[in-house]
């Protein structure tokens, strides 16, 4: 299965992010967004990564521009009907996942392949949405994709052998380490990093210690190369409560339940970066 035509759908953090590896590594990509200033949002995003690199001189003025001209966007789904590949990368919702399938599956040709970049919901679940759930995989990069190895192919309980294939394969392209595993509920980092992220936060309270002070024995005393609390600014306390709430939902393990005091920054607002403000503050 030769793929030459990549779509996304979905600009936002992590679909730009896909959108630009895979444009770097030499696809054809088309990234689809509802409205123009969420595309625009994105694309933005994508060549202000791209100028980044080429001031640290990791990426070539030339190698930047080619990257460009591979990736456009649209708000036309139709536009990916023929794209080889298609990267679903929106609002992590079963039921918005579901109805995408059904409509991509309507649109795309019958051999195209259909991933979900989800990091906690089922994909033989989204795959169900579809008539041919064959031919659906996960393929779940990691924030931020341009930087992040790791891409987990996640075999759904009906995806064939050669979509698989086909999945694995793009993501060795792309220079990034394929681990393959099936569809189990946070896959395999996940289902080990937000119960152990969940009980870094417990410990705050437990131990009565400072953010501060658990990142620094993390980072000093297990080797983490950040602390939990930087890392839960960074990836996003409300998409880690999801996640972590999704995990439960599947499991019903206590450690899988967000603590109530992530639950309560949620609610707060407090998001990590994203918002200014988490575990810490920035400007």
């Amino acid at each position: 299965m030769s793929i030459e035509h990549v779509g996304v759908v979905g600009c936002g953090l992590m679909g730009s992010g896909i959108a630009q590896v895979a444009a770097q590594g030499g696809y054809q990509v088309t990234v689809h967004e509802v409205n123009d200033q969420f595309l625009a949002k994105g694309l933005a995003r994508v060549h202000g990564s791209l100028a980044k690199l080429v001031e640290k001189g990791k990426l070539s003025a030339d190698d930047a521009d080619a990257t460009r001209q591979r990736l456009s966007g649209t708000l036309d789904l139709g536009h990916l009907k023929s794209c080889d590949l298609v990267i679903e990368a929106i609002v992590e919702e079963l039921d918005a996942k579901q109805a995408l399938f059904a409509e991509l599956e309507r649109i795309c040709r019958a051999d195209a392949v259909l991933a979900s970049n989800t990091s906690a919901l089922s994909v033989t679940e989204i795959a169900a949405a579809t008539a041919s759930p064959d031919r659906v995989v996960g393929m779940h990069f990691f924030n931020p994709a341009p930087l992040m190895p790791l891409v987990e192919v996640v075999r759904a309980q009906l995806s064939s052998d050669e979509a698989v294939a086909a999945a694995l394969a793009v993501v060795e392209s792309l220079g990034k380490v394929a681990v393959p595993c099936h569809d189990t509920p946070g896959f395999v980092v996940n289902r080990v990093l937000i119960p152990l992220l969940n009980d870094c936060v417990r410990v705050l309270d437990e131990a009565r210690v400072t953010p501060e002070a658990l990142d620094a024995a993390m980072t000093n005393g297990a080797g983490w190369p950040m602390g939990p609390c930087t890392l839960l600014d960074l990836v996003g306390i409300d998409v880690h409560v999801h996640a972590s709430e999704a995990l439960y939902e599947k499991l019903r393990e206590p450690r899988m339940a967000p603590p109530p005091r992530i639950v309560g920054m949620r609610n707060a607002g407090l998001l990590g970066r994203k918002s200014g403000r988490g575990f810490y503050a920035y400007g």
